[in-house]
């Protein structure tokens, strides 16, 4: 297990050749200290765990690394599926102009589609994601408040590569000397 920079991995994950809206995710509090746990999870891409927190309200710090290079039924459990009431994306800016100009030609078309047509939220949501040209998205739980009960399987699932993880981060906060996250 390679442990690298948080926002290394969320670029791997856009590199990824694999269909972009596979992706689930599942965050909260971390269980012990400050800042918050995230899984990105891809049947085929792999098992990414992240540990970061927010230093003020315009630096993220945190490591990350990959966990699996898949998963299965047993991890899919855990992860949340398409009915999922919370989505998530990671999204590249245009690479220039023109490219800007035909994702926003592309947006204007979903959007329009959408308005004329019965849709469903998360329906609407894919097809923004795909306009956008997102590497990533896809259903996602989220507790800003607490730790989902599924986090704590992963962790459990994971446990060597999430204590490691918990250790460089909290030498991280230590060394940023911050004794609690921005809120």
């Amino acid at each position: 297990m390679r442990i690298r920079e948080w926002n290394d991995l969320l670029d791997d994950v856009s590199d990824e050749s694999t269909d972009p809206g596979a992706w689930r995710a599942i965050a909260g509090d971390r269980a012990a200290g400050v800042g918050e746990d995230l899984y990105l999870a891809h049947p085929s891409a792999g098992v990414y765990l992240l540990k970061t927190y927010a230093k003020n309200p315009y630096e993220v710090h945190g490591y990350g690394a990959e966990v699996a290079r898949s998963f299965d039924d047993e991890i899919g459990q855990f992860l949340p599926a398409g009915e999922a009431t919370g989505r998530f994306a990671v999204q590249q800016p245009p690479e220039d102009d023109d490219h800007a100009e035909t994702v926003t030609d592309r947006l204007q078309t979903v959007v329009e589609t959408h308005a004329d047509a019965p849709t469903t939220p998360a329906d609407f949501f894919d097809d923004v994601m795909e306009a956008l040209e997102s590497p990533a998205f896809g259903p996602m739980t989220y507790d800003g408040y607490d730790r989902p009960d599924e986090l704590d399987e992963l962790s459990a699932r994971f446990e060597d590569a999430d204590s490691l993880l918990d250790a460089e981060l909290d030498d991280l906060i230590e060394t940023h000397d911050v004794d609690r996250g921005f809120m």
